[in-house]
């Protein structure tokens, strides 16, 4: 059997995702920093809104992030690592934007709570049929 391929696109939406991270981050420091808060949210909701649209990113985003690299290992058609890679960050992207306006619900965390459970879901499916084919069963 031939070696793994280098997983250059799960490279590329990691990058997408740790930007996604970094832009994240930065609310949160800076609201730490002018409100005086160091740990926790010190019952500002404005801190505590930002910390869980990070918080939620790392949440939902490394563990799609880790089903990718294995999807991409196991030799998945490059269209599905592709498409799930775009909806994914797309997901992650609308979900972010649509905590950090609001708390209640909106648009963009229905819509990127959606598209992040499908490509869990794809990318689960693919795995454990990945799985199967090898004959270990």
């Amino acid at each position: 059997m031939n070696p793994a391929p280098m997983p250059y696109i799960t490279a590329l939406y990691a990058g997408l995702i740790g930007l996604l991270l970094l832009a994240t981050a930065v609310p949160i420091s800076h609201l730490r920093y002018s409100r005086k808060i160091s740990l926790g949210d010190g019952g500002d909701k404005e801190l505590g809104r930002a910390i869980r649209v990070h918080g939620n990113l790392v949440e939902w985003g490394m563990p799609a992030l880790v089903l990718l690299l294995v999807a991409e290992l196991t030799r998945a058609p490059m269209l599905l690592l592709h498409v799930c890679g775009i909806a994914l960050v797309v997901g992650r992207v609308l979900h972010a934007l649509g905590l950090s306006r609001r708390g209640g619900t909106s648009a963009g965390r229905m819509l990127g709570t959606a598209l992040s459970w499908i490509v869990l879901l794809a990318l689960a499916l693919w795995n454990v049929w990945a799985f199967t084919r090898t004959g270990l069963i």
